[in-house]
């Protein structure tokens, strides 16, 4: 029977290759079966094949059937993370029929994927207008919310969303993710066992095993409260003192009991993270592996996943918490990789006091003035957005363990600016040396009202951790930005608040 299958699709590709050949226009039964060829290669994951096949179809001279193609190739293009051109073909589409719901949507989904997700609110929203039963609208809705941890609200929608097309895998596992940030892992991991057992060629699939990996951590948790903290512990605030060392907040901390040691606060991670060496000593055993991402010529990396009994940061102490194991360790650093935490993946806020030299960790921090308070998006990393040059925003990950302020390579490359320089620079992060980073002088880049003017930014290639997050990372705010303020990271709010000193 798996023969019989293959050969008339394999025949079918033949002949309308031929056809395609001989006129730009294809006629309808043509269309029709590259449409369904077109299908079938993107249930398979062969997107690229996947994308040739809709833009054949595309050409079809039925209108419905060239529109379910180019709608097709714009979720195909979305698949393999070709953001510019996804997001291009939506909006083509979104000019053309305008009342489409599916394709306000679509349109959404590449304006997200470009990270764009105020505008993409938008267009979610116009979806659901044309159609407030759209299952596809109501999953944006709940993925965009999530990040303003609004996670309630954002999970509603989310089931929701999948009650309404139980067989749409993607948004189980924005079901799952939701699930996982609530510290619910055994409702996350069941919302994962659906994904997978949605996903076409699922004893083959790289996101098949990779899915099963962070279910079988997850199941590791069963009988453990995740991120478990006492009454006190929880409603109280904590104030540690910290050391400043080449730009890094470094404070000390304990695991699983063992003697302190330095821990940087970094929230470019999503997990807490320590060395093999850390891991050994505290008897933190690896469950299974994850993949991780950032800059450096590895791009993604395959890093060890376990569980902490316990973590210490001054009075604040946390049981049951997922950590990241760097191993195996990465060559040819200038410096040992290091432990590493953030107070946000604990569901914690936090203060910085750059002069005073505390760090203030606490769930809910209060109403407080600032001078500038600045809107934050958290998924997986906090976030905020930022304006180039006056025509371009894009979101930047707040990170407290970086020093300057960077860019992606991909955004450099559509600013207009002449002339333009490079000066060439060595930077190496958490995924190795990136020896293509260069420094570009002469950007306008804005914060809503904090400005800076012809002012030099490096550049990073950041397609690795972009892929890995599922849109665009337009930059990264260090130590270059936050020094020199007295910096608020409110969870409950969703804002970062600057203060001057």
């Amino acid at each position: 029977m798996r023969t019989l299958r293959v050969l008339p699709l394999a025949a079918a590709l033949v002949a309308c290759t031929i056809v395609v050949r001989g006129s730009d226009i294809v006629s309808t039964g043509d269309a029709e079966l590259q449409f369904q060829i077109a299908s079938i290669l993107f249930d398979e994951n062969r997107y690229d094949e996947a994308i040739a096949a809709f833009d054949r179809a595309a050409k079809a001279d039925d209108p419905a059937i060239a529109l379910r193609a180019r709608k097709g190739k714009v979720r195909a293009k979305l698949r393999i993370a070709d953001f510019t051109v996804a997001r291009t073909d939506a909006e083509a589409l979104r000019r053309d029929v305008p009342s489409d719901p599916e394709v306000a949507t679509l349109y959404g989904d590449s304006l997200w994927a470009a990270g764009l997700f105020d505008e993409s609110d938008e267009l979610y929203q116009a979806a659901l207008e044309l159609n407030p039963q759209s299952s596809r609208a109501r999953f944006g809705h709940a993925r965009s919310i999530a990040t303003r941890n609004r996670l309630e609200e954002a999970l509603n929608e989310a089931l929701a969303a999948s009650a309404a097309s139980p067989r749409d895998a993607e948004i189980h596992h924005a079901v799952g993710e939701i699930y996982e940030r609530m510290n619910r892992f055994d409702e996350a991991a069941n919302a994962y066992l659906n994904y997978i057992n949605l996903l076409p060629n699922r004893d083959r699939s790289e996101k098949a095993a990779w899915s099963r990996a962070q279910v079988r951590f997850l199941k590791a948790f069963e009988g453990k409260v995740p991120v478990q903290m006492d009454e006190e512990t929880a409603t109280r605030r904590h104030t540690v003192p910290f050391k400043l060392v080449d730009d890094k907040v470094i404070v000390q901390g304990r695991v699983n009991g063992e003697r302190q040691q330095d821990f940087v606060l970094d929230t470019g991670s999503e997990e807490i993270v320590i060395s093999r060496q850390t891991a050994q000593r505290a008897g933190v055993q690896p469950i299974t592996y994850t993949l991780s991402a950032g800059v450096g010529e590895v791009g993604l990396r395959g890093l060890q996943l376990g569980r902490l009994n316990s973590l210490e940061i001054g009075t604040m102490k946390v049981h049951n918490l997922p950590v990241l194991i760097k191993s195996p360790a990465l060559r040819g650093l200038p410096k040992r990789e290091g432990e590493s935490f953030s107070p946000l993946a604990l569901g914690m806020s936090m203060v910085i006091d750059y002069h005073r030299r505390q760090l203030t960790l606490a769930r809910d921090l209060g109403v407080e003035e600032a001078d500038f308070k600045l809107p934050m998006r958290v998924h997986r990393l906090a976030m905020v957005r930022g304006t180039l040059n006056g025509q371009y925003p894009a979101y930047f990950v707040i990170d407290t363990g970086g020093e300057v302020i960077s860019i992606s390579a991909e955004l450099a490359e559509s600013l207009t600016m002449t002339p333009r320089r490079r000066i060439p620079l060595k930077v190496y992060g958490t995924s190795g040396w990136d020896r293509d980073a260069f420094l570009l002088p002469g950007v306008n880049l804005n914060f809503d009202t904090i400005e800076y003017h012809n002012f030099p930014v490096v550049v990073l290639n950041l397609r690795a951790p972009s892929v890995l997050l599922g849109f665009r990372v337009g930059g990264i705010v260090g130590h270059k930005f936050l020094g020199n303020y007295r910096v608020a990271m409110d969870l409950e709010r969703s804002e970062l608040r600057l203060t001057k000193y």
